[in-house]
């Protein structure tokens, strides 16, 4: 399993009057989530586009357990069960500045081939980078 840990700052354009996150900000989180993790290995979303991979969203679930409120920094951590194939699945949970979890989500992406438009296994460098943590 690969678990992945970052911090973001809930901002004042991201809540609604109640000073909560307005719920569909939830899917931003998940992709920095995403992004900072790929980022630890070494690896960003640009490098998979110029390797001729894309990763678009295919499912996403969401439980709202308490509101993430404004100015505070959210915990977002990431989790990879499984090594991926054609399709990636990330778990996050998001904690508060009091370290309570406020929410838990899924994503499921799948690897795409930029050139034809057809599901793809990853690109292999990024199943080298990943494999340490699933042995």
């Amino acid at each position: 399993m690969f678990t992945h840990t970052t911090k973001l700052r809930v901002r004042y354009g991201e809540t609604d009057q109640m000073g909560y996150m307005y719920y569909g900000n939830y899917a931003e989180f998940f992709e920095v989530g995403r992004v900072e993790m790929l980022r630890s290995l070494g690896l960003t979303y640009r490098w998979m586009e110029e390797t001729g991979i894309m990763m678009p969203v295919l499912e996403m679930k969401c439980k709202y357990l308490k509101p993430a409120l404004y100015d505070e920094e959210i915990s977002i951590q990431v989790s990879m069960e499984k090594m991926p194939g054609v399709k990636i699945h990330f778990k996050y949970e998001l904690f508060n500045e009091k370290s309570e979890l406020i929410h838990v989500g899924e994503t499921l992406l799948a690897f795409i081939n930029m050139k034809n438009n057809r599901p793809s296994l990853p690109p292999q460098e990024f199943l080298d980078k990943l494999k340490p943590y699933f042995e």
